[in-house]
């Protein structure tokens, strides 16, 4: 097992015999050094201070997903009491380790917290609290500070490129680091109960593949909640916009970036990435047949047109129909070889003046209600 999830366990385990035995106990005051040994262990080999984010069913260490602690109960339990953050600024002392586990516990049980206890625990090297995830049970209790999100997503960028390479050299997605990314992702659109857009700004025009399909993703899982996904299902239309354009690495580079017009057999090739994204998927694993569905259809409009041509008239899925509209929309306000990147409004009203046409009406009426509550803003400079 991780240290990383060693730790936790050993976390919850004393919390557990915290409920069972008074302050003194031998069994409370083992289970508590053991977590703090646990603790310092993990702080010694840790290359930052640890992160803990509690996603659904998802333990995320940083920004990696611990796989070992899959729908761990805890996760859930923490979740429920408005702890969905825990960030260990620096080294904390075994007196202070105790304080925080009392400050946790206090939240699980609903317990009255001793207000100078409070202000104590507010000046450790612990920081703990909502990442404003929506749809989230809230505690009424005062709200402890809340953990501070990296919007940078340097390392996104370079992991997403790193995983297209890896698809172009053999024909396969990395599936663990494709979930892993979309939960780095979802940890980093939020903050403060308010949905973060963190919108990644072209440096050159060869990274447009790249660019595109982290913003498309931020924004397919701000739109997923806007209509009331659940947890789990926002971080699948993550999935599916993270890889709707995984087709175009089989597109020559030059064709990609070309400034003019595309020529009738470049137009043709273009044309084949969405059949060519949902074989590669399929074929990487069967679990992501919705991204695969995704990537065949997120050309295909409202009413039929636009491409791979339908054999026969029918309605794409839902997740299709989303992805569609914040591809386009990202796509609008990106600068191209070929064009201008276009000011977000400009995009807003393409988007009405085509929706029933291209577009579903009710997702263009829920993404605009979304720009308009969310705060956009440029992750790189």
């Amino acid at each position: 097992m991780s240290e990383p999830a060693s730790f936790l366990n050993s976390f919850a385990h004393a919390l557990s015999v915290m409920t069972l035995y008074p302050e003194g106990h031998p069994s409370r005051e083992s289970a508590i050094d053991s977590s703090y040994q646990d603790l310092s262990d993990l702080t010694s080999v840790a290359q930052r201070p640890p992160s803990f984010t509690f996603l659904d069913e998802e333990v995320i260490y940083g920004r990696q997903a611990l796989r070992d602690l899959r729908a761990w109960s805890w996760g859930r339990r923490l979740t429920a009491a408005g702890v969905q953050r825990l960030e260990f600024e620096r080294h904390v002392s075994r007196d202070e380790f105790e304080s925080f586990l009392q400050e946790i516990l206090a939240r699980l049980t609903l317990s009255a917290i001793d207000t100078s206890e409070q202000r104590q625990v507010r000046s450790l090297g612990v920081r703990f609290g909502a990442v404003g995830l929506q749809n989230q049970p809230q505690v009424a209790a005062e709200p402890l500070p809340i953990a501070t999100l990296d919007v940078r997503l340097d390392e996104e960028v370079d992991t997403l490129r790193w995983l297209q390479t890896e698809v172009q050299s053999r024909g396969s997605i990395p599936l663990l680091e494709a979930e892993t990314l979309v939960c780095s992702l979802a940890v980093a659109m939020h903050r403060e109960a308010q949905v973060m857009l963190p919108l990644v700004q072209l440096k050159e025009f060869d990274q447009y593949t790249t660019t595109h399909s982290l913003n498309v993703s931020v924004l397919s899982m701000g739109l997923a909640e806007t209509i009331g996904c659940t947890p789990a299902e926002v971080r699948t239309f993550g999935v599916a916009g993270l890889l709707h354009d995984i087709g175009k690495i089989r597109i020559p580079l030059e064709v990609l970036t070309k400034p003019g017009k595309l020529t009738p057999e470049e137009r043709l090739l273009m044309n084949k990435h969405p059949a060519d994204g949902a074989r590669v998927i399929i074929q990487t694993d069967g679990d992501l047949d919705l991204a695969a569905v995704v990537a065949y259809e997120h050309h295909i409009m409202l009413d039929g047109g636009g491409y791979p041509t339908l054999h026969y008239n029918r309605a794409c899925t839902l997740a299709s129909r989303l992805v569609h509209v914040c591809d386009v929309y990202d796509a609008l306000c990106t600068k191209r070889p070929y064009r201008d990147a276009w000011t977000s409004a400009a995009a807003e009203k393409y988007l009405q003046e085509r929706a029933g046409i291209e577009f579903d009406p009710t997702l263009v009426a829920s993404f605009l209600e979304m720009l308009r509550e969310g705060t956009a803003i440029s992750a790189l400079s």
